[in-house]
């Protein structure tokens, strides 16, 4: 059940949530704590160190959800496990709309839907404006790494970032209002009908905008909501467009930003919130802080598209102020380097040859010599690996699955076990797995354990980490031999340990602290006191504003070493444990980050620069001076004393209980609203259909009802052919629908024809066996009865028995991945097994099939080659249509909404007919050679980009034994090139181009060309 939430979520906000599932920066501001409850929860291990997470249900009929109601939201939430934070957040929603209507002029266009979960181990959020305004929150904390998120209570960041997304995508005026009133709501964009692309730019125009525009407002109102503390002043943001001042690296433009920077940099959509957040905070700066609000506001005089009304607020084009942003970004940034570069460097000494993007804490094996850490960069899957102090060469163990921005994984190593232990699934339930870092040999040590931030205790090769749960930190500890853990201890909402470390005998734990009023610190306790659990403090490390992080005992265990901003730059500091006093060893022009001492006197640091993080050398030497920066937010500031207006102030004002309106269940079919309808166009035999297209659904989408009426009025049809209708539920597993003369938009646009004579009744069922992305089995069934047929469901050509029941049932597994820049599938392994049963004119005709897809990378950058091999037997009485599997062409359609490479399908052959090929038996086989994608980095405009081109080759060969007994072999040969660009700003459309040449038993047979547009 919780594979069927989480995916039925994250699937209702993939047109519109801004937020990646990357650690995301966010701010906070001082707020009062929320109590914790007295007994925080918890579940007892399994021998392999599992548990369930206990408030999900496991039945798929009902989703066993909570609600509290205001005027103004309806909040979502599992009872009891996450009541305790639900006065909170209702509070800290009430606080943030209040905000933005007044801010905005903004009166919501319907109630905000929030849902809160707890499936991964750390936070993130997404927003939508349609169909209906909502929002997702995890309740587990965001990484802190490199304080790309400040610390503090995150809910109060979190709303004030998220609501600022609804209110700028949902913002109206009475030309919106027509439209929503026409079209019965806000239509979100569907591939079915992608008529809805226009209704909803007509509804909510203010939803097709770049991420940028999205990110990096809710970025600075976020900043400036909460005095002045984020990203908007953020010392990680100052660091990126610093070094690439001082490294000469290229500045994307607005266009370049969305086609090619949010793709091939290694902080991918990360990329949207630097460059978005820099550009509003230069216009705050240059042209005041309410010219940046009207430029996001809806006015009866404003314009529609976001470029325009740029123009309209500000006088000039966008793309100009933006080249004078980078124009006074790079002088902005000279200033700082100089200021800097007053104090002497520190000497660096690069010990790889390139920047590696993000990289895991590392710990140098003296046996090798060699760094064991894990590496994430564009062109190669992250990886468990090591590298060369001296060369710089990198050996790969083990890829890992499901990394993370900036850290990639918890990583702990036991030098004289020859073993590293590191967490797989770091955005969900996190795993942890041992491996050999001398033959790279792992295996699984505990699952779903959620427990990260690993290290090794020296005294008693337990491994210690901190557990992430129900929105707690629990420090939790795994004796050897590692197969179930104990939990050491639990610390209230908001504080939230990191960073673990332990010193070498194994007597003190020390580790970053935020607390909920957003001070963060290093803290020392004593190893019993913790297994006591009474943790006792021994020492303290404060560095404000700035958070301390990274901090690890030095081999004598008589210090600890880190790094902090304390100066605007990450610098190493040196934290002495006798006397807490502290000392700053480097002058960065960039930033050091995860020192390491070496035994003779030198630090092992990751310098950062434009392509990511660089191990470096470099010699500590005491600073008593070091120049300090101007931050971006601080010139606002002071230009513009006004912002200090903008605080929301404290949600504990908010009266919530005499807001609350209801409280009690979710229950999705009762929650069924009119969503949207509108006018669609749909194609019945080569002809146009004009209709009309109605759908309900609940504010989740987890039931949804739509219906799909078109008539055709010209043509030679009869009149009962004439009318199409398409009824259709869905909830999170089963489907149920009723087409009459079936009609299909794509039909339009041949040459394949989905639409069908006659009445069809289809049931169908999907569930997730296992769901542990990007591993995921599924078992599914269809039940379907047709009538009045004259072509086979799913052989146009092929005529058919008038009536037909058909059954059909299996298993698809899928496991593939692709490295960043990526544009597909790289590696991996997917399978599919099948049977169905078609029954017509007394006969059964029965059908086993199945294939198996398997790919490895190719030594280039985002290659790859892959297998599609698959094959079938049908039985019953050959001579009927329904006895044999039909095969050939491409099969895509002129204009489609199926996959673009659609020749990797088990019935496309490309080269011969639709349909042309049948067999009773056949094995089939396709082998294909992904060639580097082409980027486009200036190519269109940002309404209408191209982004890559995809050029792929591929050859085939089909063995079949043909109705009537005569075996007969079949080859092709052919090539695809899918042209990626992008509509209305986010909206993702394909045109593919290609030809493959087919030979039946040695003998050519014809060339098929391919032109095809994919819609979404």
């Amino acid at each position: 059940m919780a594979a069927l939430l989480v995916s039925a979520a994250t699937t209702a906000f993939a047109q519109q949530a801004p937020d990646p599932a990357e650690p995301q920066p966010d701010t906070t501001s001082v707020v009062e704590p929320i109590a914790a409850p007295d007994a925080p929860p918890s579940t007892e291990p399994d021998e392999t160190g599992s548990d369930e997470v206990k408030h999900v249900p496991k039945d798929a009929s009902g989703i066993d959800l909570t609600t509290l109601e205001t005027a103004n939201f309806s909040l979502l939430y599992f009872d009891p496990v996450q009541t305790y934070l639900t006065p909170y957040l209702g509070r800290s929603i009430e606080n943030a709309l209040k905000w933005h209507k007044r801010m905005f002029d903004w009166q919501p266009w319907d109630r905000t839907n929030v849902l809160l979960k707890d499936f991964g181990d750390y936070g993130n959020a997404a927003a939508r404006s349609s169909p209906n305004n909502a929002v997702l929150f995890d309740v587990a904390p965001l990484s802190q790494s490199m304080e790309t998120f400040t610390p503090g209570e995150r809910f109060f960041t979190l709303t004030n970032h998220e609501l600022a997304h609804v209110a700028t995508m949902d913002v109206w005026n009475r030309q919106d209002a027509f439209w929503r009133r026409f079209l019965r709501g806000k239509p979100m964009p569907i591939q079915e009908h992608p008529e809805s692309i226009l209704w909803n730019y007509l509804a909510t125009p203010r939803n097709a905008v770049p991420r940028w525009y999205l990110e990096g407002s809710a970025v600075f109102f976020e900043t400036w909501m909460a005095g002045g503390l984020g990203r908007g002043q953020g010392a990680y943001d100052e660091m990126v467009f610093r070094a690439k001042v001082r490294d000469g690296d290229k500045f994307y433009s607005p266009l370049g930003l969305e086609s090619e920077g949010t793709a091939v940099d290694f902080q991918v959509g990360v990329n949207d919130y630097l460059y978005g957040s820099r550009f509003f905070s230069w216009l705050a700066l240059t042209y005041g802080p309410q010219k940046v609000v009207d430029w996001l506001k809806r006015g009866e005089d404003s314009k529609a598209f976001y470029a325009a009304q740029f123009r309209h607020v500000f006088g000039r084009r966008l793309d100009d102020a933006w080249s004078d942003w980078i124009a006074s970004e790079q002088d902005f940034q000279r200033a700082n380097l100089a200021k800097l570069e007053a104090y002497p460097l520190s000497q660096v000494t690069h010990l790889s040859p390139k920047g590696l993007g993000s990289i895991s804490r590392g710990y140098v094996d003296a046996k090798t010599n060699r760094l064991v850490a894990a590496f994430r960069y564009p062109g190669e899957i992250g990886f468990i690996g090591t590298m060369d102090l001296v060369s710089g060469e990198l050996r790969k163990l083990s890829e890992i699955k499901g990394m993370m921005l900036y850290k990639v994984t918890s990583l702990a190593f036991d030098e004289a076990a020859r073993k590293a232990y590191y967490t797989e699934d770091n955005y969900a339930f996190r795993d942890i797995i041992e491996i050999d870092v001398d033959t790279g040999k792992k295996r699984m040590l505990l699952r779903d354990a959620r427990i990260g931030d690993l290290v090794l205790n020296p005294a008693d090769r337990s491994i210690w980490g901190i557990r992430h749960q129900n929105g707690f930190a629990t420090i939790s500890r795994i004796p050897a031999p590692y197969r179930g853990h104990n939990q050491i201890h639990t610390f209230d909402y908001g504080s939230t340990p990191w960073d673990l470390d332990i010193s070498p005998d194994g007597k003190l734990v020390a580790a970053s602290f935020s607390e909920i009023d957003g001070k963060q610190s290093v803290r020392v306790w004593t190893t019993d006191s913790l297994m006591a659990g009474s943790p006792e403090e021994v020492a303290r490390l404060d560095l404000p504003p700035s958070t301390p992080e990274s901090f690890t005992f030095t081999p004598d265990g008589k210090r600890l070493i880190g790094t902090s901003y304390f100066t605007g730059v990450s610098n190493v500091f040196v934290f002495d444990l006798a006397t807490q006093k502290y000392r700053v060893l480097s002058n960065a022009a960039t930033g050091f980050f995860r020192p390491m001492e070496r035994p003779d006197g030198s630090l092992i640091v990751y310098e950062y620069a434009g392509d990511g993080l660089t191990p470096a050398r470099i010699m500590p030497q005491k600073r008593d001076d070091l120049g300090t920066i101007e931050f971006l937010g601080t010139k606002v500031i002071r230009a513009h004393p006004e912002l200090k207006q903008w605080g929301v102030g404290s949600p504990a004002r908010v009266k919530l209980d005499e807001l609350v309106t209801e409280r009690g269940k979710y229950h999705p079919k009762q929650r069924m609203r009119l969503a949207a309808a509108y006018p669609i166009v749909e194609g019945y035999q080569g002809l146009v259909s004009p209709g009309y297209f109605i759908h309900f659904e609940d504010p989740m989408q987890f039931s949804q009802l739509s219906a799909a009426v078109s008539y055709t009025p010209w043509g030679e049809l009869r009149n009962r052919d004439r009318l199409h209708v398409n009824l259709k539920y869905k909830s999170l597993s089963w489907t149920v629908e009723y087409k009459h003369n079936g009609a299909d938009f794509y039909d339009l646009f041949g040459p394949v024809e989905r639409s069908r004579r006659g009445d069809a009744f289809i049931v169908g069922y999907n569930k997730a066996l296992i769901y542990d992305p990007p591993r995921q089995l599924d078992v599914f069934a269809t039940g379907a009865v047709y009538l009045g047929l004259e072509q086979l469901p799913a052989a146009q050509n092929i005529a058919s028995p008038r009536n037909v029941v058909s059954f059909e049932s299996g298993v698809k597994y899928t496991n593939t991945r692709k490295s960043l820049g990526g544009v597909d599938h790289e590696k991996g392994i997917a399978w599919r097994a099948i049977g169905s049963v078609d029954m017509a004119l007394g006969d059964t005709y029965p059908k086993l099939y199945g294939g198996l897809d398997y790919g490895v990378p190719l030594p280039w950058s985002n290659s790859s080659l892959w297998g599609y091999v698959s094959g079938g037997i049908a039985g019953g009485p050959e001579e009927s249509p329904l006895g044999s599997f039909y095969f050939g062409a491409f099969r895509n359609n002129f204009v489609d909404n199926r996959p673009e490479k659609r020749y990797r399908e088990m019935e496309s052959f490309p080269g011969f007919e639709i349909d042309q090929i049948a067999a009773r038996k056949f094995a089939k086989l396709t082998a294909e050679v992904n060639l580097p994608p082409v980027r486009f980095a200036e190519l269109g405009t940002p309404a209408f980009y191209m982004s890559y081109a995809r050029p792929a080759l591929f050859a085939g060969t089909m063995f079949v034994r043909e109705p009537g007994g005569k075996n007969r072999r079949y080859a092709n040969v052919g090539g695809q090139v899918d042209l990626a660009f992008t509509v209305a700003l986010r909206l993702p459309m394909v045109f593919s181009i290609g030809a493959a040449a087919g030979f039946a038993d040695g003998n050519y047979e014809k060339t098929e060309l391919l032109t095809s547009l994919k819609i979404l």
